[in-house]
């Protein structure tokens, strides 16, 4: 794969491990890092050998401590807004990703690094990490999408808790609460969500990314438009090779090859 600044790709068979890595900032969030992902996964959605990504963060302290303040204190107005939109789109860009994508969170998950890892479909969590959103801390208002996916994913009393003290959370806390869905001892944690990857990797390629993209989608309409998109999705899948190969391979007490057609 190309290389991407403050990025570390490796590959495992069809999952690709992207560290996000400024060790020297917790992997803080900076441009050129926002930048960066976000062009990784325009490529990675569009590389057949990419079925999966795991995104984490270099060293066994931070995941991604939030946006790098240094780079971001001294915004107008104006500057804010783009660089929340900037932030926002390259979110956008992995949430919409029709291949899944896990956060394994090896530490803090501050700001927007909480935002980054609630963008991702799964996140699992090492038992040491910390999320959080303390942007009110800092008088700011999160920008990343904290004040609209923390909400979906936890319900609104619990969100409003969090974004309203800033107090951070423990990883059983946030899988009490649904915020992440698994949590592993720091030295399992890759192991597990690699474990996890592959597990969803044994489905057809097709159906998973008919799947991703009907919740994505649904969950922004009512719904009834939701189910009929649903149906949609169901049908399209009802035509490919993949469902023939997966209903012989179960009449025949087989694992099914899927092909992606």
């Amino acid at each position: 794969m190309a290389r991407y600044s403050n990025l570390l790709c490796q590959r495992d068979g069809g999952i690709a491990v992207l560290t996000i890595s400024r060790p020297e900032k917790l992997n803080a969030l900076d441009a050129a890092t926002v930048d960066a992902l976000d062009r990784f996964f325009r490529d990675a959605g569009d590389d057949d050998a990419t079925r999966a990504v795991i995104v984490t963060g270099a060293g066994d302290r931070s995941f991604v401590a939030g946006a790098d303040i240094e780079a971001v204190s001294g915004f107008t107005a104006l500057e804010g807004r783009a660089w929340g939109q900037r932030g926002q789109a390259m979110l956008r860009r992995i949430e919409a990703l029709e291949k899944p994508v896990i956060a394994a969170i090896n530490g803090y998950a501050l700001g927007g690094g909480l935002e980054l890892a609630m963008a991702c479909h799964l996140r699992v969590a090492a038992t040491t990490a910390r999320l959080g959103q303390p942007e009110l801390r800092l008088g700011i208002v999160p920008g990343f999408g904290g004040t609209q996916r923390l909400p979906r994913l936890v319900g609104r009393g619990r969100a409003l808790e969090m974004l309203l003290t800033g107090d951070p959370i423990s990883a059983e806390e946030a899988r009490a609460m649904g915020l992440v869905n698994r949590v592993a001892e720091p030295g399992k944690l890759m192991a597990q969500t690699t474990a996890l990857a592959r597990r969803i990797l044994r489905n057809g390629p097709l159906a998973i990314a008919l799947t991703l993209q009907a919740v994505d989608r649904g969950l922004q309409m009512p719904v009834s438009q939701a189910l009929e998109w649903e149906v949609a999705q169901y049908a399209l899948s009802c035509a490919t090779e993949d469902v023939r190969e997966g209903t012989r391979a179960f009449l025949e007490k087989r694992n099914p090859e899927f092909c992606g057609r």
